[in-house]
């Protein structure tokens, strides 16, 4: 929808003012012509400066007149009453509360923008319906039943393949021990040992890691006897929630090397102060939480 102007303006004033600027125009243009020329055409120096002053007041004379009948022209003219397309909504910018009065120009310019969100929506949909997938009809009557499902690949790997990861991940860090073993058929099952420090499980399916339980470096780690330490829970937590950060489905050995050198950090839990408050307990206990990109560590309450 266009906008529609009520035409109530003196046309003949119009016309009038056009050209009072227009003369206001040329008798600006004189002025920057005599300064321009300077004083010549006089054969005393005297003369000349006469003859140059005369002929610039002149012109600042006429310039202060065609600005004056210009703005008398001016106030003839009269001003366009414009009614939007937002019809009564108009009337918001009579109210003289302060905190409405600018209501008006923010509707208005929300509808400039939705129209303008809606010219750019149908030059996007012309090029994407260019770009669309060319699908014959015999493609789009088959059922769903008869479409071959896709076999989820990522998942079936090798146990060669699987240790050859780990054994490889194991000499990238010769202070941490990782022992892989297979008690339940191909499912692998890493037992890391972060020096004298800690002791993880962790469950693997294929080469995604399924589970960590973390452990104190004197326990049994094949038995559950129901005791775990806070510290030891607080890691075991902190190393589920790097499972759910460090996810790339299309490469899972950088996700099994990214979650070791995050583990390998711990090798100093109980050396590192925090990064934070700088120091090495907090209400008992160390700094239990590690960055997953700088690795540096902070108390679980500091880290927020």
């Amino acid at each position: 929808m266009a906008d529609v102007i009520n035409v109530s303006v003196n046309l003949e004033a119009f016309s009038q003012a056009i050209s009072a600027i227009q003369a206001l125009r040329s008798s600006v243009s004189r002025v920057f012509d005599c300064l321009k020329d300077g004083m010549r055409n006089k054969e005393t120096l005297e003369g000349r400066e006469k003859a140059f002053i005369a002929h610039f007041q002149d012109n600042l004379h006429s310039v202060n007149r065609d600005l004056n009948e210009l703005e008398r022209l001016s106030n003839l003219v009269g001003k366009p009453s414009e009614n939007h397309p937002l019809h009564n909504s108009g009337l918001l910018s009579l109210d003289p509360v302060q905190d409405k009065t600018p209501l008006y120009s923010q509707l208005l310019q929300a509808y400039k923008w939705s129209n303008k969100l809606q010219y750019h929506a149908g030059l996007a949909s012309g090029l994407l319906n260019q770009q669309s997938l060319k699908r014959s009809a015999n493609q789009m009557g088959v059922s769903a039943k008869r479409r071959p499902k896709a076999q989820p690949t990522t998942l079936v790997l090798p146990p060669q393949y699987v240790d050859d990861v780990i054994s490889r991940i194991d000499r990238m860090f010769p202070e941490m021990s990782i022992h892989l073993s297979r008690p339940n058929g191909t499912s692998a099952m890493l037992l890391v040992t972060l020096g004298k420090v800690l002791k993880v499980i962790v469950v693997m399916r294929s080469l995604f890691i399924d589970r960590t339980i973390v452990k104190g470096y004197n326990e049994n780690v094949y038995t559950e006897d129901g005791k775990v330490s806070i510290v030891e829970s607080c890691v075991t937590d902190h190393a589920t929630t790097a499972l759910l950060h460090y996810q790339l489905p299309q490469m899972p050995d950088v996700v099994v090397r990214s979650f070791m050198t995050w583990l390998r950090s711990y090798i100093k839990l109980f050396q590192a102060p925090c990064q934070r408050c700088g120091k090495f307990l907090q209400d008992g206990l160390p700094p239990t939480w590690r960055d997953f990109r700088t690795l540096e560590a902070f108390h679980d309450t500091c880290r927020q």
